[in-house]
């Protein structure tokens, strides 16, 4: 030891103290530690608590949590304030109940109390003992700490009306966290009355002045909403942009949205998604999810369904539902991997458990095909029961499929028939189902005359299969009067939109035997466009026609080629015509 601090040490715990001081102002940090020590271990706890936090952030010594605790606990079973709000910070932020520490810089500083980004387990009864004591005994930081445990700890800890009390005896202090916490506190009595806002203003600004990254994000909420004070867009991002620059995971998400958007300001999509990815990376799920739309969806950046899968997997992994829903659609189209319906479905089966009703419909197509787990079918159909009880016509329409395909229970055919009318007054889907449930006669007598008006209700909507039905109906006089100029509209609607069976309704209304022109050129188009869509009638009439030449000069290789696509559908037909076509190269 050196000679003077040999002295010093034998003139007793305070001057030791005052000269370790002294020492570690000037940079003499192993010189101090010693003193300190001997200050401490002589009963000091003002030297106790100057030894942890030598440990604590490694100054002159490895840093060591375990020393920094050992001796923080010696400082406040003595009653030393900083020492014991240290000491519920620590446990507070799960660094003293064995969670790795981070940035031990910051703990005990101005920014760490409220910081909600910090992923240790927390110690809520050692943090709530530790955390009173220091309230009690007169700190403004262990008061704004008592009162945030006191307000987001465990339920049996929470109590708002103390919580407030000591936020504000913490903000009367000048304590920035107090201030913080006395405006959220003010911000959940939830009053109209003016006073009431002002004062939470007030507090906020005096915490955001102070640097608090959530006082900035709160101060953007306040500002962009208008509450307690003017409303102001581009003063609100400047909030956010200030608190997202300090690392709040919220509003780096508020700023990021408010790139992308422009609002505010001037729109810059590529800098806005570096902030979101920011929030993102921190552990925002809600950023993750907007990640993913901005990949998957048109936007001002090129899309790139990998990422977009990659970003709605972490929302969908932290509990979002509209992402977990949209990686389902993702692996049912297959835009990203491979086309995998057992994995949309699994992802269908995440979002439909939390009542995501467009989950439970995507889950219910899929159980229909019988993908899926096996009683994916029996909660689709206890969901639909429970919405359409309560009023959902969706869920009725969905109900009713249920019903008449026997999906997750017995078929019911009267049952989804009074479902699919319950649900027609709004869903076109559901009036096209009802007409199909009266032309087939099941559940009831049959009514082609009422079946063929509710096609033409779902038909009008757009609705493909309706215009195929009703246009059948046109065509052959069924439940009304022929009308082949009629069913020839309707088949032309839903061709365009990619019905196969439409495509080969108007090849046969074109090719003759009907109240309408026939244009065998036109017919031939049909078949073909309908044949190279894999219908089997198509590809038989259109090799048929190839080799007789019925439409052109006829061409025998092509013709044989859609004969035998027919044929190994199971075509009888086409396999006669086959036969007969190469009967002439035998002999």
């Amino acid at each position: 030891m050196n000679p003077l601090d040999w002295l010093i040490n034998l003139a007793g715990t305070r001057v030791s103290f005052r000269h370790a001081n002294a020492l570690s102002g000037k940079g003499k940090v192993r010189r101090a530690l010693r003193l300190y020590v001997r200050a401490a271990r002589a009963g000091s706890p003002e030297a106790a608590y100057c030894v942890a936090r030598f440990y604590l952030e490694g100054t002159g010594v490895p840093v060591s949590r375990a020393h920094a605790i050992d001796w923080l606990h010696r400082a406040g079973i003595h009653g030393h304030v900083d020492a014991q709000a240290l000491l519920a910070e620590l446990y507070l932020h799960g660094v003293a109940s064995g969670s790795p520490v981070t940035e031990t810089a910051r703990l005990g500083s101005a920014n760490s109390v409220f910081d909600t980004n910090s992923t240790g387990d927390p110690d809520f009864a050692a943090a709530n003992a530790w955390a009173r004591r220091a309230a009690q005994g007169g700190s403004p930081t262990g008061q704004a700490l008592l009162g945030y445990i006191l307000t987001s700890g465990p339920k049996t800890l929470r109590n708002l009306d103390e919580a407030r009390l000591w936020y504000e005896r913490s903000a009367a202090a000048g304590c920035p966290h107090g201030h913080l916490g006395y405006a959220l506190s003010l911000a959940r009595i939830n009053s109209d009355g003016g006073d009431t806002q002002r004062r939470m203003v007030d507090h906020a600004k005096r915490a955001a002045e102070s640097g608090l990254p959530m006082a900035l994000h709160l101060m953007g909420q306040l500002t962009e909403q208008g509450l307690g004070v003017a409303r102001d867009q581009a003063l609100a991002q400047q909030y956010y942009r200030q608190a997202a620059e300090k690392g709040n995971r919220s509003a780096q998400l508020r700023w990021g949205i408010a790139l992308l958007e422009g609002s505010g300001g001037t729109a810059d999509p590529f800098e806005g998604e570096s902030w979101v990815r920011k929030a993102a990376l921190a552990g925002d799920r809600d950023a993750a999810a907007i990640l993913g739309d901005l990949y998957a969806k048109t936007t001002p950046l090129p899309p790139n369904y990998v990422e977009a899968s990659m970003w709605y997997q972490r929302a969908a992994d932290a509990g979002h539902i509209g992402a977990a829903r949209a990686l389902g659609r993702l692996h049912l189209t297959g835009v990203a991997a491979a086309h995998d319906p057992e994995q949309a479905a699994y992802w269908f089966r995440i979002a439909s458990g939390s009542g995501d009703a467009e989950a439970q419909a995507e889950l219910a197509k899929l159980a229909i095909r019988g993908v899926g787990a096996p009683d994916d079918s029996i909660k689709t159909r206890q969901w639909f029961q429970r919405g359409a009880e309560s009023g959902d016509l969706v869920a009725a329409f969905n109900l009713g499929v249920c019903l008449a395909k026997g999906l997750g229970g017995e078929r019911d055919d009267v049952a989804a028939v009074r479902w699919f009318r319950h649900a027609a007054d709004g869903v076109a889907n559901a009036q096209y189902w009802y007409g199909l449930m009266l032309a087939e006669g099941r559940g009831g007598a049959a009514d082609a005359a009422e079946a063929r008006r509710w096609f033409a209700k779902a038909a009008q909507a757009g609705l493909v299969d309706a215009q195929v039905a009703l246009a059948e109906m046109l065509v052959n006089g069924r439940g009304g009067a022929r009308c082949h100029a009629d069913a020839v509209t309707l088949f032309n609607a839903a061709a365009g939109k990619g019905h196969i069976g439409a495509m080969f309704a108007l090849g046969a209304l074109h090719n003759g035997g009907y109240d309408f022109p026939s244009d065998i050129q036109a017919a031939q188009r049909w078949f073909r466009a309908a044949a190279e869509k894999g219908h089997a009638q198509a590809q038989m009439i259109l090799g048929r026609n190839l080799a007789r030449g019925a439409a052109s000069d006829g061409d025998p290789e092509e013709a044989r080629k859609w004969l035998e696509q027919a044929a190994a559908q199971g075509l009888d037909e086409a396999r006669r015509e086959l036969e007969s076509l190469n009967t002439p190269a035998e002999k």
